[in-house]
């Protein structure tokens, strides 16, 4: 593990075409949240922690030097393709250190994802900046719901530029731990964290400007796609044993567009909670 160096930046999304969507979207397998275990082409699989609350990791973890080594990672990620100053800026100013175990801290600017532990784990930073700007380009964002809060990292990262965010998580573990990460800075007064199942979503939060879903089912929830406002975006990864990254657009009450993005990898979105 120690010898695993990040890897070269992903090809730039891919646009095969649009499906637009009408007034029923159809019935999706809808399982609750998690989070991101591995993305793109040749993915690289870490080991996996025991099922238990991972130990934050302190500040002193990196010295001086997480100052430094966030910004070389916010550089990584404008080479690679992230534009989106809000995101960049936000990627910034969270140190993605204090949201993993003491014991991986010092990989923690590196794009690769990370074990948290319950089986789940922390995005690699590209896939984070590139869902954000992807879901954020052309608007100003007000309320987004994220799907899969996990340690609460990409929540944090929204709350840097959104001034509410709704986060659900399924893991009661990982839910203490989020709120934990949470409870300081922006992220204290912006995130709004729930325990429950994500399936459903936050209907009486509804509607958002954005919604995130960390984590693949077979289908998109059918559920999300109506707590969208018109012209909001959704992006999620869709798909088992193949994913892809999907954008989806609500263009009216009753219209959908779907845009299929690049390949990926997430560990499966699951019912229900648990405790």
């Amino acid at each position: 593990m120690g010898n695993y160096k990040p890897r070269h930046p992903l090809d730039r999304p891919r646009r095969p075409g649009t499906t637009n969507w009408g007034s029923s979207p159809g019935p999706g397998y809808s399982p609750a949240n998690s989070n991101t275990r591995i993305h793109g082409p040749k993915p690289f699989t870490l080991p996996e922690t025991p099922d238990r609350h991972p130990i934050p990791a302190p500040a002193a973890n990196l010295g001086l030097n997480s100052d430094r080594l966030r910004t070389q990672m916010v550089r990584r990620l404008r080479e690679q393709g992230i534009a989106d100053d809000r995101v960049l800026a936000a990627m910034q100013a969270v140190p993605r250190h204090l949201f993993v175990d003491q014991g991986l801290a010092s990989r923690a600017y590196e794009d690769a994802a990370l074990p948290i532990g319950y089986g789940q784990t922390i995005s690699q930073p590209w896939v984070v900046a590139h869902m954000l700007s992807v879901i954020s380009e052309g608007r100003r964002l007000q309320r987004v719901l994220e799907i899969g809060a996990g340690c609460g990292y990409q929540a944090a990262v929204l709350a840097q530029y959104v001034p509410e965010v709704f986060a659900v998580e399924r893991v009661r573990g990982l839910f203490e731990q989020a709120r934990m990460n949470l409870s300081q800075g922006r992220s204290r007064s912006r995130v709004r964290l729930v325990f429950g199942d994500g399936m459903l979503g936050l209907e009486h939060h509804a509607p958002f400007d954005g919604i995130v879903v960390a984590a693949a089912g077979v289908k998109i929830p059918e559920t999300l796609l109506h707590q969208l406002a018109v012209g909001a975006r959704l992006i999620a990864p869709e798909g088992t044993t193949h994913q892809r990254l999907i954008l989806i657009e609500r263009t009216a009450a009753t219209s959908w567009q779907r845009v299929e993005l690049q390949d990926v990898r997430f560990v499966p979105l699951r019912p229900g909670t648990q405790l």
